[in-house]
């Protein structure tokens, strides 16, 4: 009875870390949102909160370009991604969610400021292509079974994102500046806070060292004497 509350403890605690991680994705999509719905009603036109790259008027939009889109194709076709892969990192890493967040965030803003061609840069793919590369990269740097497996539903749902990170491959008003600056801020990540937070479990006691406590027999039982200076 008492492992049986222990257990129906344990999964009621992990079904409230599944749901506080959705809490952060679910307030910035609200954000999102409602600045898309107050440029609709109020015809309204936040272009300028994007990046324009290497001019003072596109400074601020290192902090705010990811948070306007084109229109409403453009949120929609970002909330998923967004959503889950927010999700993952705040859930996986709990520890270290916000930090990393907040670190490619600005760094893939920085990178798309320095790289991008003229013109403004808005919209959320930045991030996106950040977390997808760090949750790919951390799995396998880190080398820890449920991480790495993450990584590869990461490279299955979203392996075709590679493509618009180059010029020859992405249409002519993709920011595909956003998306390698993304990805180079979500890989510098991965390695930078590779040392930090979940981690591959320590290995148990030696398998064999363990055996030889168990079983003493294997190693005293002599059947002929001249055995003994031979090596098990």
């Amino acid at each position: 009875m008492h492992r049986n509350q222990h257990n129906y403890d344990k999964m009621k605690l992990e079904i409230q870390k599944i749901l506080l991680a959705f809490a952060l994705p679910l307030l910035l999509l609200f954000i999102l949102y409602t600045l898309r719905t107050m440029e609709s009603v109020m015809n309204w036109d936040f272009i300028t909160w994007g990046i324009y790259p290497r001019e003072t008027k596109g400074i601020m939009g290192i902090f705010t370009s990811p948070l306007i889109h084109a229109d409403w194709g453009h949120l929609f076709a970002n909330t998923l991604p967004l959503l889950f892969l927010l999700w993952c990192l705040l859930y996986f890493y709990r520890d270290l969610g916000i930090g990393i967040l907040f670190f490619i965030w600005i760094v893939s803003g920085i990178l798309t400021f320095i790289i991008g061609k003229p013109g403004w840069h808005i919209g959320a793919s930045s991030i996106i292509y950040s977390l997808a590369f760090f949750l790919f990269f951390s799995g396998i740097l880190r080398k820890h079974v449920p991480l790495v497996a993450l990584s590869l539903l990461v490279t299955f749902l979203y392996g075709s994102l590679v493509w618009n990170m180059f010029p020859q491959f992405a249409s002519s008003t993709t920011s595909w500046e956003g998306h390698l600056g993304g990805t180079a801020a979500g890989i510098a990540a991965a390695i930078l806070f590779r040392h930090k937070g979940p981690q591959q479990p320590e290995l148990f006691i030696d398998e064999e060292e363990e055996d030889n406590r168990s079983h003493p027999e294997d190693e005293e039982v002599i059947t002929n004497p001249d055995q003994e200076k031979k090596n098990y």
